[in-house]
């Protein structure tokens, strides 16, 4: 989908609304996937350690603050929204939304802009959503992860069929 700022129009800026329900419709898939990892990653662990043994660090505590398994879970989660992010601009709650991140160019952001907005949008949700509200003063409408990462979320324009 091409942005709404074909003919040398200003690209119009997702509005807060749109954002969330984007995030939200992620969200959803992204917590479905990363429940599937960590499923998969407790049973090589059961098939590593044994199911006895398992169990016995299970109840010791030994695995409350897995470092593996948020490594995994983190890495999974960057590499699910850096994936759309630098293909086409768009996570499957953004499509349906119809919002797209780009460069003000345009173009489709690099990877390091991928890993500033996750890391930044991550940042921005800590902070109470502080960085998300940030949008409702700044001029351009911009979130801490958009102004961080030099990039922009805006509508994109809804394709025509033949029909």
């Amino acid at each position: 989908m091409a942005p709404i700022a074909a003919h040398n129009l200003q690209p119009i800026p997702a509005s807060l609304a749109r954002r969330l329900a984007a995030a939200t419709y992620d969200l959803i898939l992204c917590l479905a996937l990363l429940m599937a990892a960590a499923a998969l990653y407790k049973l090589a662990q059961m098939g590593w350690y044994g199911e006895a043994r398992l169990r016995v660090l299970s109840e010791a505590g030994a695995l409350d603050r897995d470092p593996w398994l948020s490594l995994l879970l983190t890495s999974l989660s960057f590499a699910f929204f850096a994936r759309f992010w630098t293909h086409g601009g768009q996570t499957l709650g953004m499509q349906a939304w119809g919002i797209r991140v780009q460069n003000v160019d345009g173009s489709t952001v690099s990877l390091g802009q991928a890993l500033l907005r996750f890391v930044l949008a991550l940042l921005s949700w800590l902070c109470l959503g502080l960085g998300w509200w940030w949008m409702l003063i700044e001029r351009r409408q911009r979130t801490w992860h958009d102004l961080g990462s030099g990039s922009q979320v805006v509508r994109v324009a809804k394709e025509k069929t033949g029909h």
